[in-house]
């Protein structure tokens, strides 16, 4: 599908994607960028990328494809300095976890260029970063959030959407604001609360002591709390209000069950378990 891939950033995301193209053969060949220099010699030196650029700019020279795979809050300044060596036909694309707020800093970066950036979001990924832990089946089998703009043609979007599906992926596509929306309340709010619930224990006098007695209920509930600190720090900052306003929900469901538990209401705290007890069984990843 396409000649070449410029990788902007050799990290977890951008390796996997570049290994899963390989697989998929939609590639001729990779270079490869990134801010550190070791990143990128080590996805050459595991055969990720087939060369290494000094700068942005020099990546994407001739490239149809590119692929940032970038803290959003670096995403201005990255197509700004790619742009004077980017093809006007070539597909732009980034893997953040917001969309609002990337958007924006591609039409500033981009201006009336916007239309060659489709931005995108694998929902997918691991505890672990770097590039040595990128993986050719990261993505086979998850969601990816397509979110079009205006500017965009159908078949730009079919293009996009064809990529990820030769990945195997299931494609969705949504408006930038409702993605966000979304997201904070199923993985950016449930983060920052995996972050929290562990440092409160961290923070008790006998925590260390607690922890040594942990099981798999505490694993399963605390496994995101090992998420790289930039990245999250960038997408809970990005996506603020919404990530605020789950947290205040969350706080109203945890004060009414804290209330039955005061009142010692058996009955009715075990028919509100109920419920999402079996809301929860129902549920299936990628479905609906």
């Amino acid at each position: 599908m396409f000649e070449k891939l410029a990788l902007i950033g050799c990290g977890l995301m951008g390796g996997s994607f570049a290994l899963a193209a390989r697989q998929a053969k939609l590639l001729g060949s990779v270079s490869g960028y990134s801010r550190s220099p070791a990143s990128a010699q080590k996805a050459m030196e595991l055969g990720i990328v087939d060369a290494v650029a000094a700068t942005a700019a020099d990546c994407v020279r001739g490239a149809d494809l590119v692929l940032l795979a970038v803290p959003v809050a670096s995403t201005q300044a990255t197509l700004s300095s790619l742009l004077p060596q980017l093809d006007p036909q070539a597909l732009v694309m980034d893997v953040g976890s917001t969309k609002a707020d990337v958007v924006r800093a591609a039409e500033q970066a981009l201006g009336e260029r916007i239309a060659q950036f489709m931005p995108a979001h694998p929902i997918c990924g691991k505890e672990v970063a770097g590039i040595e832990h990128a993986d050719a089946k990261l993505y086979a089998g998850q969601q990816v959030i397509l979110t079009p703009l205006p500017v965009h043609s159908a078949a730009q979007v079919e293009r996009a959407r064809a990529l990820w599906a030769a990945l195997g992926c299931q494609v969705k596509t949504l408006e930038p604001q409702l993605h966000d929306e979304a997201l904070a309340a199923v993985s950016h709010f449930p983060h920052l609360l995996a972050f929290a619930f562990m440092d409160s224990l961290m923070q008790q006098a006998d925590g260390e002591r607690y922890l040594a007695l942990a099981g798999p209920g505490f694993r399963d509930s605390t496994r995101i709390a090992a998420g790289d600190p930039d990245l999250w720090a960038d997408a809970l900052l990005a996506n603020a209000t919404q990530v605020i306003a789950q947290s205040q929900r969350l706080q109203q469901s945890l004060h009414a069950l804290e209330e039955l538990l005061h009142r010692g209401d058996r009955a009715a705290l075990r028919q509100a378990i109920e419920q999402v007890s079996q809301r929860r069984s129902a549920w299936r990843m990628g479905q609906g």
